[in-house]
Protein backbone atom coordinates (compact mmCIF):
# COMPACT_ATOMS: atom_id res chain seq x y z
CA UNK A 1 0.00 0.00 0.00
CA UNK A 2 1.31 3.18 -0.92
CA UNK A 3 0.95 6.53 1.30
CA UNK A 4 4.16 8.39 -0.10
CA UNK A 5 1.59 11.48 0.22
CA UNK A 6 1.79 11.09 4.19
CA UNK A 7 5.53 11.11 3.79
CA UNK A 8 5.95 14.77 3.09
CA UNK A 9 8.18 16.93 5.45
CA UNK A 10 5.71 17.94 8.23
CA UNK A 11 5.05 21.98 7.86
CA UNK A 12 4.26 22.20 3.82
CA UNK A 13 1.02 22.29 2.23
CA UNK A 14 0.29 18.84 0.86
CA UNK A 15 -3.17 18.74 -0.93
CA UNK A 16 -6.93 20.33 0.81
CA UNK A 17 -6.98 22.04 4.13
CA UNK A 18 -8.02 19.50 6.89
CA UNK A 19 -11.58 21.40 7.31
CA UNK A 20 -12.52 20.71 3.23
CA UNK A 21 -11.33 16.94 4.38
CA UNK A 22 -13.31 17.21 7.37
CA UNK A 23 -16.69 18.33 5.24
CA UNK A 24 -16.27 15.48 2.67
CA UNK A 25 -16.21 13.15 5.13
CA UNK A 26 -19.52 14.44 6.60
CA UNK A 27 -20.85 14.36 3.00
CA UNK A 28 -19.63 11.19 2.25
CA UNK A 29 -21.07 9.77 5.56
CA UNK A 30 -24.51 11.25 5.16
CA UNK A 31 -24.61 9.74 1.56
CA UNK A 32 -23.88 6.35 2.70
CA UNK A 33 -26.81 7.09 5.09
CA UNK A 34 -28.79 7.99 2.57
CA UNK A 35 -28.10 5.16 0.32
CA UNK A 36 -28.13 2.55 3.06
CA UNK A 37 -31.49 3.36 3.92
CA UNK A 38 -33.29 2.96 0.17
CA UNK A 39 -31.77 -0.09 0.04
CA UNK A 40 -35.38 -1.69 0.02
CA UNK A 41 -37.09 0.06 -2.57
CA UNK A 42 -34.06 0.06 -4.43
CA UNK A 43 -33.92 -3.42 -4.64
CA UNK A 44 -38.15 -3.63 -5.41
CA UNK A 45 -37.37 -1.25 -8.03
CA UNK A 46 -34.67 -3.23 -10.09
CA UNK A 47 -36.72 -6.04 -9.66
CA UNK A 48 -39.71 -3.89 -10.89
CA UNK A 49 -38.23 -2.97 -14.24
CA UNK A 50 -37.22 -6.97 -15.17
CA UNK A 51 -39.91 -9.17 -16.91
CA UNK A 52 -40.39 -11.34 -13.62
CA UNK A 53 -43.07 -11.67 -10.76
CA UNK A 54 -41.65 -10.08 -7.80
CA UNK A 55 -43.40 -12.90 -5.73
CA UNK A 56 -41.64 -15.52 -7.71
CA UNK A 57 -38.63 -17.78 -6.55
CA UNK A 58 -36.33 -16.00 -9.21
CA UNK A 59 -37.76 -12.63 -8.07
CA UNK A 60 -37.25 -13.15 -4.34
CA UNK A 61 -33.91 -14.32 -5.40
CA UNK A 62 -33.30 -11.12 -7.32
CA UNK A 63 -34.39 -8.40 -5.00
CA UNK A 64 -31.99 -10.66 -1.90
CA UNK A 65 -29.10 -10.33 -4.02
CA UNK A 66 -30.18 -6.67 -5.54
CA UNK A 67 -30.28 -5.29 -1.73
CA UNK A 68 -28.03 -7.58 -0.24
CA UNK A 69 -24.78 -6.78 -2.49
CA UNK A 70 -24.91 -2.98 -2.30
CA UNK A 71 -25.68 -3.23 1.30
CA UNK A 72 -22.35 -5.87 2.26
CA UNK A 73 -20.44 -3.44 0.14
CA UNK A 74 -21.01 -0.46 2.23
CA UNK A 75 -20.94 -1.68 5.11
CA UNK A 76 -17.26 -2.86 4.18
CA UNK A 77 -16.38 0.56 2.65
CA UNK A 78 -17.28 2.21 5.90
CA UNK A 79 -16.38 -0.46 8.80
CA UNK A 80 -12.86 -1.02 6.65
CA UNK A 81 -12.32 3.29 6.13
CA UNK A 82 -13.12 3.17 10.25
CA UNK A 83 -10.51 0.45 11.02
CA UNK A 84 -8.33 2.51 8.69
CA UNK A 85 -8.18 5.61 10.79
CA UNK A 86 -8.31 4.03 14.17
CA UNK A 87 -5.09 2.05 12.81
CA UNK A 88 -3.16 5.24 12.49
CA UNK A 89 -3.39 5.73 16.57
CA UNK A 90 -2.62 2.02 17.09
CA UNK A 91 0.00 0.03 15.57
CA UNK A 92 -0.89 -3.89 15.10
CA UNK A 93 1.57 -4.58 17.35
CA UNK A 94 -0.02 -2.14 20.32
CA UNK A 95 -3.47 -3.83 19.30
CA UNK A 96 -2.08 -7.22 19.26
CA UNK A 97 -0.77 -6.84 23.08
CA UNK A 98 -3.61 -5.15 24.32
CA UNK A 99 -5.78 -7.93 23.74
CA UNK A 100 -3.45 -11.08 23.36
CA UNK A 101 -2.36 -13.67 25.84
CA UNK A 102 -4.06 -12.97 29.45
CA UNK A 103 -6.40 -10.94 28.10
CA UNK A 104 -7.62 -13.07 25.11
CA UNK A 105 -10.31 -14.68 27.38
CA UNK A 106 -11.83 -11.27 28.03
CA UNK A 107 -11.37 -10.36 24.47
CA UNK A 108 -13.84 -13.29 22.90
CA UNK A 109 -16.28 -12.45 25.79
CA UNK A 110 -16.08 -8.61 24.50
CA UNK A 111 -16.04 -9.89 20.88
CA UNK A 112 -19.03 -11.81 21.37
CA UNK A 113 -20.94 -8.82 23.17
CA UNK A 114 -20.23 -6.75 20.75
CA UNK A 115 -21.64 -9.00 18.41
CA UNK A 116 -25.01 -9.24 20.32
CA UNK A 117 -25.11 -5.68 19.81
CA UNK A 118 -24.73 -5.99 16.15
CA UNK A 119 -27.79 -7.48 14.44
CA UNK A 120 -25.72 -8.23 11.00
CA UNK A 121 -26.20 -11.77 8.72
CA UNK A 122 -23.00 -13.54 8.09
CA UNK A 123 -21.83 -11.85 5.08
CA UNK A 124 -22.40 -8.55 6.50
CA UNK A 125 -20.55 -9.23 9.48
CA UNK A 126 -17.11 -10.21 7.39
CA UNK A 127 -16.52 -6.61 6.80
CA UNK A 128 -16.33 -6.19 10.72
CA UNK A 129 -14.03 -9.51 10.66
CA UNK A 130 -11.81 -8.18 7.84
CA UNK A 131 -11.32 -4.92 9.59
CA UNK A 132 -10.19 -6.54 12.95
CA UNK A 133 -8.18 -9.25 11.62
CA UNK A 134 -6.30 -6.89 9.21
CA UNK A 135 -5.74 -4.72 12.45
CA UNK A 136 -4.08 -7.44 14.35
CA UNK A 137 -7.05 -8.28 17.00
CA UNK A 138 -6.03 -12.16 17.89
CA UNK A 139 -7.82 -14.42 15.56
CA UNK A 140 -9.71 -16.72 18.31
CA UNK A 141 -11.25 -12.94 19.45
CA UNK A 142 -12.50 -12.41 15.49
CA UNK A 143 -13.92 -15.86 15.40
CA UNK A 144 -16.26 -14.51 18.69
CA UNK A 145 -17.14 -11.76 17.09
CA UNK A 146 -17.90 -13.29 13.36
CA UNK A 147 -20.28 -15.78 15.42
CA UNK A 148 -21.79 -14.09 17.87
CA UNK A 149 -22.73 -11.23 15.45
CA UNK A 150 -25.13 -13.29 13.13
CA UNK A 151 -26.34 -16.21 15.35
CA UNK A 152 -27.08 -14.15 19.26
CA UNK A 153 -28.58 -10.67 18.71
CA UNK A 154 -32.05 -8.66 20.00
CA UNK A 155 -33.80 -9.80 16.64
CA UNK A 156 -33.19 -13.38 17.07
CA UNK A 157 -34.07 -13.77 20.57
CA UNK A 158 -37.01 -11.05 20.16
CA UNK A 159 -38.51 -13.06 17.77
CA UNK A 160 -37.89 -16.24 19.66
CA UNK A 161 -39.49 -14.93 22.76
CA UNK A 162 -42.36 -14.29 20.32
CA UNK A 163 -42.74 -17.64 19.25
CA UNK A 164 -41.76 -20.08 21.67
CA UNK A 165 -41.47 -18.17 25.18
CA UNK A 166 -38.98 -16.31 27.59
CA UNK A 167 -37.34 -19.64 28.61
CA UNK A 168 -36.10 -20.80 24.99
CA UNK A 169 -35.23 -17.39 24.27
CA UNK A 170 -32.83 -16.92 27.54
CA UNK A 171 -31.61 -20.48 26.96
CA UNK A 172 -30.36 -19.48 23.29
CA UNK A 173 -28.87 -16.62 24.23
CA UNK A 174 -26.70 -18.36 27.02
CA UNK A 175 -25.85 -20.79 24.58
CA UNK A 176 -25.57 -19.13 21.37
CA UNK A 177 -22.94 -16.54 23.47
CA UNK A 178 -21.03 -19.56 25.49
CA UNK A 179 -20.51 -21.35 22.01
CA UNK A 180 -19.28 -17.91 20.52
CA UNK A 181 -16.79 -17.28 23.56
CA UNK A 182 -16.03 -20.65 23.22
CA UNK A 183 -15.05 -21.87 19.66
CA UNK A 184 -13.43 -18.39 19.89
CA UNK A 185 -11.41 -19.48 22.51
CA UNK A 186 -10.04 -22.95 20.86
CA UNK A 187 -9.27 -21.35 17.78
CA UNK A 188 -7.12 -18.57 19.72
CA UNK A 189 -5.16 -21.63 21.76
CA UNK A 190 -4.46 -23.31 18.25
CA UNK A 191 -2.30 -20.33 17.00
CA UNK A 192 -3.95 -20.71 13.63
CA UNK A 193 -2.48 -16.71 12.41
CA UNK A 194 -0.50 -19.00 10.02
CA UNK A 195 -3.54 -20.15 8.37
CA UNK A 196 -4.33 -16.88 7.05
CA UNK A 197 -3.71 -14.94 3.92
CA UNK A 198 -0.60 -13.86 2.94
CA UNK A 199 -1.84 -10.68 2.23
CA UNK A 200 -3.71 -10.23 5.22
CA UNK A 201 -0.32 -11.43 7.46
CA UNK A 202 1.29 -8.49 5.50
CA UNK A 203 -1.27 -5.98 6.63
CA UNK A 204 -0.98 -7.33 10.08
CA UNK A 205 2.75 -7.17 10.58
CA UNK A 206 2.37 -4.00 8.73
CA UNK A 207 4.54 -4.93 5.80
CA UNK A 208 1.87 -3.46 3.43
CA UNK A 209 1.69 -0.36 5.38
CA UNK A 210 4.52 2.07 6.24
CA UNK A 211 3.32 4.79 8.30
CA UNK A 212 5.27 8.11 8.07
CA UNK A 213 7.78 8.86 10.92
CA UNK A 214 6.35 11.89 13.47
CA UNK A 215 2.79 12.94 14.73
CA UNK A 216 0.12 12.13 12.10
CA UNK A 217 -2.40 15.05 10.91
CA UNK A 218 -5.62 14.80 10.62
CA UNK A 219 -5.53 14.51 6.96
CA UNK A 220 -2.87 11.99 7.22
CA UNK A 221 -5.07 9.85 9.30
CA UNK A 222 -8.11 10.10 6.94
CA UNK A 223 -5.77 9.36 4.05
CA UNK A 224 -4.99 6.19 5.55
CA UNK A 225 -8.60 5.43 6.20
CA UNK A 226 -9.20 5.74 1.91
CA UNK A 227 -5.50 3.77 0.98
CA UNK A 228 -7.18 0.81 3.52
CA UNK A 229 -10.48 1.26 1.43
CA UNK A 230 -8.45 1.42 -1.66
CA UNK A 231 -6.60 -1.78 -0.85
CA UNK A 232 -9.19 -4.21 1.52
CA UNK A 233 -12.36 -3.65 -0.83
CA UNK A 234 -10.31 -4.22 -4.05
CA UNK A 235 -9.13 -7.60 -3.17
CA UNK A 236 -12.37 -8.81 -1.64
CA UNK A 237 -15.64 -7.33 -3.34
CA UNK A 238 -15.67 -9.77 -5.96
CA UNK A 239 -16.16 -12.60 -3.35
CA UNK A 240 -18.43 -10.86 -1.41
CA UNK A 241 -20.56 -10.64 -4.96
CA UNK A 242 -20.15 -14.64 -5.63
CA UNK A 243 -21.12 -14.99 -1.55
CA UNK A 244 -24.25 -13.13 -2.02
CA UNK A 245 -25.13 -14.64 -5.60
CA UNK A 246 -24.81 -18.28 -3.59
CA UNK A 247 -26.99 -16.92 -1.13
CA UNK A 248 -29.70 -14.99 -3.20
CA UNK A 249 -30.09 -18.57 -5.42
CA UNK A 250 -30.45 -20.71 -2.26
CA UNK A 251 -32.69 -18.15 -0.80
CA UNK A 252 -35.27 -17.82 -3.49
CA UNK A 253 -34.78 -22.02 -4.56
CA UNK A 254 -34.88 -24.29 -1.75
CA UNK A 255 -37.92 -25.35 -0.36
CA UNK A 256 -39.33 -24.83 3.26
CA UNK A 257 -41.01 -28.44 2.91
CA UNK A 258 -37.90 -30.17 2.26
CA UNK A 259 -36.34 -29.20 5.79
CA UNK A 260 -39.81 -30.12 7.59
CA UNK A 261 -39.31 -33.70 6.38
CA UNK A 262 -35.16 -33.93 7.13
CA UNK A 263 -35.84 -32.61 11.00
CA UNK A 264 -39.49 -34.31 11.92
CA UNK A 265 -38.00 -36.86 14.13
CA UNK A 266 -36.06 -36.71 17.18
CA UNK A 267 -33.43 -39.07 15.62
CA UNK A 268 -30.26 -38.90 16.59
CA UNK A 269 -29.04 -37.90 13.19
CA UNK A 270 -31.93 -35.51 13.01
CA UNK A 271 -29.63 -32.73 14.28
CA UNK A 272 -26.20 -33.42 11.93
CA UNK A 273 -28.21 -33.85 9.21
CA UNK A 274 -29.97 -30.37 9.98
CA UNK A 275 -26.88 -28.61 10.10
CA UNK A 276 -25.31 -30.20 6.76
CA UNK A 277 -28.60 -28.82 5.22
CA UNK A 278 -28.48 -25.23 7.07
CA UNK A 279 -24.23 -24.88 6.37
CA UNK A 280 -25.61 -24.25 2.48
CA UNK A 281 -28.15 -22.10 2.95
CA UNK A 282 -27.75 -17.55 3.68
CA UNK A 283 -29.76 -15.82 5.97
CA UNK A 284 -29.91 -13.26 8.73
CA UNK A 285 -31.84 -13.97 12.60
CA UNK A 286 -34.87 -12.44 11.16
CA UNK A 287 -34.79 -14.05 7.72
CA UNK A 288 -34.45 -18.03 9.41
CA UNK A 289 -37.03 -17.04 11.98
CA UNK A 290 -40.25 -17.97 9.56
CA UNK A 291 -38.87 -20.93 8.70
CA UNK A 292 -38.27 -22.30 12.34
CA UNK A 293 -41.85 -21.65 12.92
CA UNK A 294 -43.15 -23.72 9.84
CA UNK A 295 -40.59 -26.13 10.82
CA UNK A 296 -41.81 -26.07 14.34
CA UNK A 297 -45.66 -26.69 13.14
CA UNK A 298 -44.96 -29.23 11.10
CA UNK A 299 -43.21 -31.10 14.23
CA UNK A 300 -39.23 -30.93 14.11
CA UNK A 301 -37.52 -31.55 17.35
CA UNK A 302 -36.86 -27.56 18.95
CA UNK A 303 -32.80 -28.66 19.89
CA UNK A 304 -32.97 -29.78 16.10
CA UNK A 305 -34.59 -26.45 14.24
CA UNK A 306 -32.72 -24.68 16.53
CA UNK A 307 -29.47 -26.70 15.33
CA UNK A 308 -30.67 -25.58 11.56
CA UNK A 309 -31.08 -22.00 12.36
CA UNK A 310 -27.66 -21.92 14.00
CA UNK A 311 -25.65 -23.36 11.51
CA UNK A 312 -28.14 -21.49 8.88
CA UNK A 313 -26.24 -17.81 10.50
CA UNK A 314 -23.05 -18.95 11.55
CA UNK A 315 -21.86 -21.63 8.56
CA UNK A 316 -23.27 -20.42 5.57
CA UNK A 317 -22.27 -21.09 2.35
CA UNK A 318 -21.27 -17.43 1.20
CA UNK A 319 -19.93 -16.67 4.28
CA UNK A 320 -17.69 -19.52 3.85
CA UNK A 321 -16.78 -18.41 -0.02
CA UNK A 322 -16.45 -14.34 1.27
CA UNK A 323 -13.92 -16.02 3.84
CA UNK A 324 -11.88 -17.67 1.74
CA UNK A 325 -10.26 -15.08 0.66
CA UNK A 326 -9.08 -14.02 3.74
CA UNK A 327 -8.66 -17.60 5.42
CA UNK A 328 -7.03 -20.44 4.18
CA UNK A 329 -9.05 -23.68 3.38
CA UNK A 330 -7.12 -25.54 6.79
CA UNK A 331 -8.34 -22.40 8.98
CA UNK A 332 -11.78 -22.31 7.59
CA UNK A 333 -12.23 -26.32 7.93
CA UNK A 334 -11.33 -26.00 11.47
CA UNK A 335 -13.70 -23.12 12.22
CA UNK A 336 -16.40 -25.26 10.54
CA UNK A 337 -15.04 -28.18 12.81
CA UNK A 338 -15.43 -26.10 16.28
CA UNK A 339 -18.15 -23.98 15.31
CA UNK A 340 -20.06 -27.36 14.05
CA UNK A 341 -19.18 -29.14 17.07
CA UNK A 342 -20.48 -26.60 19.50
CA UNK A 343 -23.81 -26.45 17.34
CA UNK A 344 -24.44 -30.10 17.47
CA UNK A 345 -24.18 -29.54 21.40
CA UNK A 346 -26.63 -27.05 21.55
CA UNK A 347 -28.66 -29.19 19.04
CA UNK A 348 -28.56 -32.27 21.78
CA UNK A 349 -28.99 -30.15 24.59
CA UNK A 350 -31.85 -28.38 23.38
CA UNK A 351 -33.87 -31.75 22.54
CA UNK A 352 -33.14 -32.81 26.13
CA UNK A 353 -34.02 -30.41 28.02
CA UNK A 354 -37.20 -29.12 25.86
CA UNK A 355 -38.73 -32.51 24.85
Amino acid sequence: MSIDTLNAPRGRDTGAPAWMWGAGVGLALVAWVLAYSQLVPFSAWLVSLLPVDPQSRLGSALAFFFYDTPKVILLLTLVVFAMGVVRSYFSPEKTRALLAGKCEGLGNVLAAGLGVLTPFCSCSAVPLFIGFVSAGVPLGVTFSFLIAAPMVNEVALGLLFALVGWPVALTYLAFGLALAIVAGWVIGRLKLEGWLQDWVKEIQVGAGLSLPQGRLSFVDRLKLGLEAVRDIVGRVWIWMIVGIAAGALIHGYVPAELMARIMGADAWWSVPAAVLVGIPMYSNAAGVIPIVEALLDKGAALGTTLAFMMSVIALSLPEMIILRKVLTLRLIAVFLAVVGGGILMVGYLFNLLFS
